[in-house]
């Protein structure tokens, strides 16, 4: 708060008008004493600084906290599982991860496929409704010779990709990092001769700003893909890493 003090005895007054026509307005000061006051306080300004909610499972209503003016959002959707090796070519396919939403037919992050046995990796997910939308990146494909490591599981802007188990190894392959989207890796196989697993694809991204937030939005948190199953003498594939979704919370413009 400032004052501006005029010159003379008693209260008066300032106006400003604009111009008849073209040309330049002229601020004239009363005669009399008076008081302009000068407000530095914007009206929709607060001293509250951002603040976060974060759903990493399941689903139920996101509320907004009174005085949010604008919310950011980021999510992903689940990755896929990574695909089973065997000693026969019988390793099951990865299931696919779940999807992610925020509103209704609001936001949508797919998830990322799931990878197969002796074959190329998932492909990732899409993201639809924001600002950002991204597919997630593909698993890589099976290992075919010796001890090589078999695909490791596509990542997202989160990372989390699982490793691949190598061939002649029956462990089973590194899921998805948790909460990051991430793809689980393939599984081991047996020999040169048969493959193991490809990765599992990423979930897809999505990320905006929402200018006038609604109250309340319902939302949903896609799990991770299951790993494929193990063939004869093979590896189990490791399942997708889950989703998450993170609303950022503004209380000044």
């Amino acid at each position: 708060m400032g004052n501006v003090i005029l010159n003379g005895s008693s209260s008066g007054q300032i106006t400003i008008s604009p111009p008849a026509v073209a040309g330049t307005n002229t601020l004239t000061l009363p005669a009399s004493t008076g008081t302009l006051l000068l407000n530095n306080t914007a009206s929709n300004q607060s001293t509250t600084g951002p603040t976060q909610q974060i759903f990493t499972s399941s689903s139920g209503t996101y509320t907004k906290p009174a005085g949010v003016v604008w919310i950011r959002v980021r999510m992903i959707g689940g990755g896929g599982g990574g695909g089973g090796g065997s000693n026969s070519g019988g390793g099951g396919t990865g299931g696919t991860g779940g999807t992610t939403t925020f509103g209704t037919s609001l936001l949508t992050a797919t998830g990322g496929s799931g990878g197969v046995n002796n074959g190329f990796g998932g492909v990732g997910g899409t993201g639809s409704g924001g600002q950002i939308n991204l597919v997630g990146g593909t698993g890589t494909g099976s290992g075919n010779a010796g001890n090589v490591p078999n695909g490791s599981g596509g990542n997202g802007p989160f990372g989390g990709g699982g490793g691949g188990t190598p061939n002649n190894n029956t462990t089973t392959a590194q899921a998805g990092a948790t909460n990051t989207g991430g793809g689980g890796g393939g599984g081991g196989g047996t020999s040169a001769t048969f493959p193991g697993g490809s990765g599992g694809g990423a979930g897809g991204y999505v990320e905006t700003i929402i200018s006038s937030p609604s109250s309340t939005y319902s939302y949903a948190v896609g799990g991770g893909g299951s790993g494929g199953t193990a063939g004869s003498g093979g590896g189990a594939g490791g399942a997708g890493g889950s989703g998450i979704i993170i609303v950022e919370e503004h209380y000044n413009y």
